[in-house]
């Protein structure tokens, strides 16, 4: 997978002197601590480990690699991420401080301290262990972006428990299948949530995936979020608020090996079952924090900003994890950047004078329309003097929205920090420190200290500047995933295939600029989509249409999109004479829907296709780059001579 990449991007913008003059990371401190990682690995993560974890029993060694792909670090070493989040910062005097300030839908702003936040997160791990939970139970949270969602993840951390954070957004199918594979003995959920002005339900998705099968969950704890009347088990469900009330605030920690798992987090994979993510605690909460201080330049006096929900893991590391561990006082956000008006989050940041927001790109692109239908919503309406600092996350940010950002938002005086990363890497691994490298629009420039970043081809040869190939990291580093959850084969043939010298292997495409060495990344190799910064696998959408009673079969695949990134494109064979007209868009509508209660509504497709059958060769094998190709409404220039049925293209060209 070498391609001749012919985009050459050749703006640049340096760090400004006072920026650099105050930054945690500039220049020189950046080449030092590359050098240090470079030529003594274990004694650059020793260290680090060692400055910034609080360790109640200090680790012996550093790394063990005896079976790799399965790297253990900080072996017998234990501590908790709980203590680390709340304990820690109150012991250096910041009990008073603001850690958390939320704003809901309706705009209503409530606040929580560090000694309060950590009063409320020992009552709730109190509760838990009154129900039984200990150390390695795995506990489902399925909740609203609120206080209580941040709680309950560090109440389960507390007492060792494992969570897994079920997006919002998901189907009560959805839903069920992680419930099934992490064997959860507690779901944590909401009444119901906010979002747009909507109230949406979340206790009814929890019943009804409780509902579909056999499973091991013995409780619900339900937080009362929107009032309304809902379903009640009065043997299995509990009501939050009044657990709290009956525990007392204080909790001692449980003190977990350095392996031990701090939450298994599922993403889409290219085979239909989605993969559960385990991360461990010592590595990833070293990376949490050592990625707040250099990539966002974490100073006390910040307010810090990310948009991201705790469904995802920007919400478990740069929501929960990283700022608490820090000590910094963060916004936490409920709804979406258009309710009630497309300036809601310039109005956010000037009314909270939040000084380092982070956002994905596709709610950048969303406001820069917005702001184009309604110039009074523009960013230059509203007094954003305090930021200081940008960041984007969840896909690549094209560079004409990167500018806008620069100007519009960032007044050309905010670095923009382009951050690549994964649910599987726990952080940052390619991003600007932004006191110590130029930035280029559309590049996340180069790898962070540590981190052993290359482009390669099929065999794991390193590829010359200029071309495309397999993003991969060649050496392990803390915060990687462990494994995948109870499915430790997938995980090796996943991330680790052996055509690639055992290289970690990101699933996406890179390319490393000749002058400056920077990475821009090109996109992902694999069958997975990446719809609004959200990972979705083709195979689950395919499964999804396919249970549909009047789909034969079904084949999807993306095409870019300004606005999501990239949107979904379902060619479907139903079971009877293909419709036309009304009919045929009165059955897409439905098969929309269908996909949106199976999956979510993140997974409907934009735009359906019905046909015959599809391109597929003698041997049965779907043409899936014919489809892409025709989704995007390019000219086929591709070679067809190995399709059984080459007359079905044109059929596939028609659009709703």
């Amino acid at each position: 997978m070498s391609s001749e990449v012919l985009h050459h991007e050749s703006r640049q913008f340096q760090p400004a002197p006072a920026w650099v003059a105050r930054s945690n990371v500039n220049g020189a401190r950046r080449q030092l601590l590359v050098q240090q990682a470079q030529q003594h690995p274990l004694e650059f993560w020793a260290e680090q480990a060692r400055a910034v974890l609080h360790w109640h029993t200090p680790f012996t060694t550093v790394l063990d690699d005896q079976n790799p792909p399965f790297f253990r670090w900080f072996i017998e070493g234990q501590l908790n991420a709980s203590y680390q989040c709340l304990d820690i910062p109150i012991a250096q005097g910041h009990g008073d401080k603001t850690a958390l300030i939320f704003e809901a839908d309706d705009g209503q702003v409530s606040t929580l301290t560090y000694r309060t936040l950590h009063e409320r997160v020992c009552r709730f791990a109190n509760a838990l262990k009154s129900l039984g939970i200990t150390s390695g139970d795995r506990v489902i949270l399925y909740l609203p972006m609120s206080f209580e969602g941040i709680i309950a993840m560090q109440a389960c951390a507390r007492i060792g428990a494992i969570h897994s954070v079920v997006f919002g957004g998901f189907s009560a199918k959805s839903l069920h299948e992680r419930i099934i594979d992490t064997g959860a003995r507690l779901v944590i959920t909401a009444d119901g949530q906010y979002r747009g002005g909507k109230q949406l339900p979340l206790k009814s998705v929890v019943d009804d995936a409780l509902a579909m099968g056999p499973h091991q969950v013995e409780k619900v704890i339900v937080y009362a979020r929107t009032g309304h009347d809902i379903s009640w088990n009065e043997e299995r469900d509990r009501w939050m608020a009044a657990l709290e009330a009956a525990h007392p605030p204080h909790c001692e920690p449980v003190w977990v090996d350095a392996e031990h798992p701090l939450f298994i987090l599922y993403t889409s994979g290219s085979t239909g079952k989605p993969k559960g993510i385990q991360h461990a605690t010592a590595g990833y909460l070293l990376w949490s924090i050592l990625t707040m201080k250099w990539v966002f330049d974490h100073h006390a006096e910040d307010i810090y900003w990310c948009t991201a929900d705790i469904g995802w893991i920007t919400g478990h590391t740069y929501v929960n994890y990283g700022p608490l561990a820090v000590g910094a006082t963060q916004v936490i956000f409920e709804g979406i950047p258009t309710y009630p008006h497309a300036g809601r989050f310039w109005s956010m940041i000037e009314r909270h004078r939040v000084n380092v927001f982070y956002t994905a790109p596709t709610a950048i692109r969303a406001l820069i329309k917005a702001s184009n239908l309604d110039p009074a919503q523009h960013p230059a309406h509203f007094d954003l003097s305090s930021l200081r600092l940008l960041g984007s996350v969840g896909e690549p940010i094209n560079p004409e929205a990167w500018i806008w950002y620069y100007e519009s938002v960032g007044q050309q005086r905010c670095p923009i920090v382009d951050t690549f990363w994964q649910t599987e890497t726990g952080g940052h691994v390619i991003a600007p420190l932004p006191g110590a490298l130029p930035l280029v629009p559309g590049s996340c420039t180069l790898p962070l200290p540590g981190i052993d970043a290359a482009v390669v081809d099929e065999t794991g040869r390193e590829l010359p500047a200029g071309h495309g190939g397999l993003l991969v990291i060649r050496k392990p580093w803390p915060s990687m995933l462990r494994t995948l959850w109870g499915d430790d084969e997938r995980f090796q043939k996943t991330y680790f295939p052996a055509e690639l010298q055992g290289y970690y292997l990101a699933g996406d495409g890179a390319v490393r600029d000749a002058d400056s060495g920077y990475f821009t990344i090109t996109g992902r190799i694999d069958d997975v989509l990446n719809v609004s910064g959200h990972r979705l696998g083709t195979m689950e959408v395919e499964s999804a249409l396919v249970a549909h009673p009047q789909v034969a079969e079904a084949a999807v695949v993306g095409k870019p999109d300004d606005l999501t990134g990239e949107a979904i494109v379902a060619f479907v064979v139903l079971k009877c004479p293909r419709p036309m007209g009304d009919a045929a868009q009165e059955l897409a509508n439905t098969l929309r829907q269908w996909v949106a209660q199976q999956i979510g509504p993140i997974a409907k497709p934009r735009d359906i296709r019905f046909g015959d059958n599809l391109p597929k060769t003698r041997s049965g094998k779907i043409m899936r780059r014919l489809l892409r190709t025709l989704a995007r409404g390019e000219p086929l220039t591709q070679d067809t001579s190995t399709l059984e049925n080459p007359a079905i293209l044109e059929q596939l060209r028609e659009t709703l």
